[in-house]
């Protein structure tokens, strides 16, 4: 099956997911009663699939989407500030059509990089519990399965960068967690065959309003995957 065809049978499971009734309940919740700002939108309120090349060797890797940002719109990283720092610098650094993200139908193409999620639902607070993250994780394994031409995974937070050590950990490609530190723009040689880590904060309003992460930082990550990728 081609790679195209098996993400899309993947996200069809992503979308009709029910496995986790808080997040299902909450980002229903927040569909019907919306935000002010957006009460002309008929909201996603649904899983939010990952986004992307299918020939991708970057992967990028969030948390979960904003409650009124991918719950809203439909696409990870899409609707919300934190989308648009993450699509300037990755429109900046070529692996995005435009630098600016606001609908899945905005005609968005990313060239050789994927987008996805640790948690596909918005979760309250922006807190899934650990049950949810379980839940959640063989979807993010999937994709790291299919898409075999992956050179570089950027981490965006540290969840996330934890998610993905744990997978690596329970394949037995590391032994443990601890011997990779999570800092920003730190790049981690895992092992001969598999794609370099690379480690960054993540573009959260938090983050990016008190200058934690400027736009030329988060352009630096993506400039270090390119050339990674490039050699």
């Amino acid at each position: 099956m081609p790679v195209s065809a098996e993400l899309g049978a993947l996200n069809k499971h992503v979308i009709a997911c029910e496995k986790c009734p808080r997040l299902r309940e909450y980002c229903a919740r927040i569909a019907e009663t919306k935000r002010r700002a957006y009460r002309d939108w008929t909201y996603w309120g649904r899983p939010v699939p990952g986004f992307g090349d299918p020939n991708a060797r970057l992967f990028v890797v969030g948390l979960a989407p904003a409650a009124h940002g991918g719950n809203r719109t439909g696409r990870v990283f899409t609707g919300d500030r934190s989308g648009d720092f993450l699509y300037r610098a990755l429109y900046e650094t070529g692996f995005a059509s435009q630098p600016h993200s606001v609908s899945r139908d905005d005609g968005m193409k990313l060239t050789d990089a994927y987008i996805a999620a640790a948690v596909r639902c918005a979760p309250p607070d922006n807190k899934p519990n650990p049950e949810e993250f379980r839940n959640c994780r063989p979807y993010l394994e999937r994709e790291l399965d299919v898409l075999k031409r992956l050179r570089v995974v950027v981490a965006l937070g540290r969840i996330a960068f934890d998610t993905y050590l744990g997978i690596l950990r329970d394949r037995g490609i590391i032994r443990s967690r601890s011997a990779l530190t999570f800092g920003h723009d730190v790049e981690h040689r895992i092992a001969p065959d598999a794609p370099v880590l690379v480690s960054s904060y993540h573009p959260s309003q938090q983050n990016t309003s008190t200058g934690k992460l400027t736009a030329d930082m988060l352009r630096n990550v993506f400039e270090r995957a390119r050339l990674i990728i490039m050699k």
